[in-house]
């Protein structure tokens, strides 16, 4: 398995509906965290484009992409864009995902 970046652009106007629909997210990203398939996730900082960065192990891009499509996040139309590249960790705790 290899480690995906996945990132996020949140749709615009979407901060009322992404309050609102934030704890079916979080459930669905924890359940993947609990299966070690999602090594970390978590928003932009509040001076950037509102967004996140999500960490995937998965076989493949297409594979990283479609955990991303069942988020209910983008489920609902509160992501513009989703990006995936496959990352390689060489120093620090990820590694030990390889």
């Amino acid at each position: 398995m290899a480690i995906f970046a996945v990132t996020y652009t949140y749709a615009p106007d979407s901060v009322t509906a992404r309050d609102e629909h934030r704890p079916v997210h979080r459930e669905y990203l924890g359940g993947l965290s609990e299966q070690g398939v999602l090594l970390g996730s978590g928003p932009w900082g509040a001076d950037e484009e509102p967004g996140a960065l999500l960490l995937f192990r998965a076989d493949s891009k297409e594979e990283a992409l479609a955990l991303a499509e069942k988020d209910p996040f983008h489920l609902r139309g509160l992501i513009a864009e989703i990006g995936v590249r496959e990352w390689v960790p060489v120093m620090g705790p990820l590694t030990e995902h390889l």
